[in-house]
């Protein structure tokens, strides 16, 4: 896709989130006037001459498919460029890969379990170093920066337990350090990090981008040129693309993303509420709840005013044994690895998504034994409570 310099942008008149969500990238086919545009199932392109051709010359470097998802999500994450992977994973994997043998890197202590069983197992094999730290913390981020000090991750909100960290306040204390976060819970309908400090946006396409339950994919959006370039060389180098077909679906699923996301979090909050009267319940993280500890950043950091998101936390009394019985015990609600669809689901993060965190690690970061998270679907409120009543019921007959 051709790069868009941020000047540039400003010059062009800003359209609605959800016109770009329906239209960026998504022109008619030239060729048949297609309104959905056609998915390039295809590995290489004819070239007319040696070095001559029409913008693609291979499926692994470029695909028009892939670009159209690309160029859609940058301009809905305000950024200069995309690129997309295969997975959310692949996706954080090229973000780290910008980093060399003898850089440190900083990651927020509350993360997606994968993220440091990536950077521990594996990218500690080459010489990278990695802290993790409370990154809601000013202080605790100044302490852990050092020299060398070349990335901070942070995930706002953290899965499982929605802690926020303060995106424009560490923007100001980061240094030369690059400072990315994963959107993958709020999406740029409800968070845009970019315009708020930060130099790379991570995205699970898998989750609320796409939301319907049918890819698996990643997207990595830059604020500057010079780290788009960056990931797109490791995307082609490594060749942890995203195919067409995938690409197709997830724009698909984009044309509804902020009626979706309004959806979500209103149900949330109905479910967050139910939650935090119910006696059975000793705990509820939701940002929308007043009660929220971090309720105030909360309101300061939703600068699209579309809701809080459609993931909460809940601790059952009673530990794993009360949790497993809880998401054994669902009619309605499914019991998955996956969160952002149109279904609701349940997980129990100690058992499922962080259990390959050590049980000391879970626990300093609030991941308890039977913290529940659930991911709030489309459905009637009504009948996601009902299913969650009868399940604490059961959990505590």
């Amino acid at each position: 896709m051709t790069l868009v310099t941020q000047k540039e942008k400003t010059k062009k008149k800003e359209l609605g989130f959800a016109t770009r969500a329906i239209h960026s990238g998504q022109s008619p086919d030239p060729t048949t006037g297609a309104v959905s545009p056609p998915i390039y199932q295809t590995t290489t392109y004819a070239q007319q001459a040696v070095g001559v051709h029409k913008g693609y010359t291979y499926s692994r470097t470029g695909n028009p498919s892939v670009s159209a998802l690309e160029e859609n999500l940058s301009e809905l994450e305000k950024g200069v460029g995309c690129a997309c992977f295969s997975s959310g994973m692949a996706a954080i994997t090229a973000v780290f890969s910008l980093l060399s043998q003898g850089d440190h890197a900083i990651i927020s202590e509350v993360v997606y379990g994968g993220t440091p069983r990536l950077c521990n197992n594996i990218l500690s094999r080459f010489g990278i170093n990695f802290t993790y730290a409370d990154t809601s913390s000013e202080t605790e981020v100044k302490k852990a920066i050092r020299e060398n000090t070349k990335l901070i991750f942070v995930e706002t909100p953290a899965n499982p337990t929605l802690k926020l960290t303060d995106i424009r306040a560490l923007s100001g204390i980061k240094g030369s350090a690059k400072l990315v976060v994963d959107n993958t819970f709020s999406s740029p309908a409800l968070q845009l990090p970019i315009e708020l400090g930060a130099d790379i946006v991570v995205h699970s396409t898998t989750k609320f981008i796409e939301g319907h339950n049918t890819t698996i994919g990643g997207a990595v959006i830059s604020k500057n040129k010079k780290d788009h370039e960056d990931i797109k060389f490791i995307q082609n180098a490594t060749g942890s693309i995203l195919s067409p077909f995938n690409a197709w679906l997830t724009l698909r699923g984009l044309k509804t993303l902020e009626l979706r996301m309004k959806k979500h979090s209103e149900n949330a909050q109905l479910v967050a509420e139910y939650l935090e009267d119910h006696p059975k319940v000793s705990k509820v993280l939701y940002p929308g709840l007043s009660s929220f500890p971090q309720a105030s950043l909360a309101k300061r950091q939703n600068l699209t005013k579309n809701g809080f998101g459609g993931i909460l936390a809940f601790e059952l009394k009673g530990g794993v044994k009360a949790g497993l019985r809880f998401a054994s015990s669902l009619s309605l609600i499914t019991l998955a690895e996956n969160l952002g669809a149109v279904e609701t689901m349940v997980t129990h993060p100690a058992t499922m998504t962080h259990a390959a965190m050590s049980k000391e690690a879970r626990e300093k970061a609030g991941i308890t034994d039977g913290l529940i998270r659930v991911s709030v679907g489309l459905e009637d409120p009504k009948d996601i409570i009902e299913d969650l009543d009868q399940g604490i019921k059961k959990t505590s007959s």
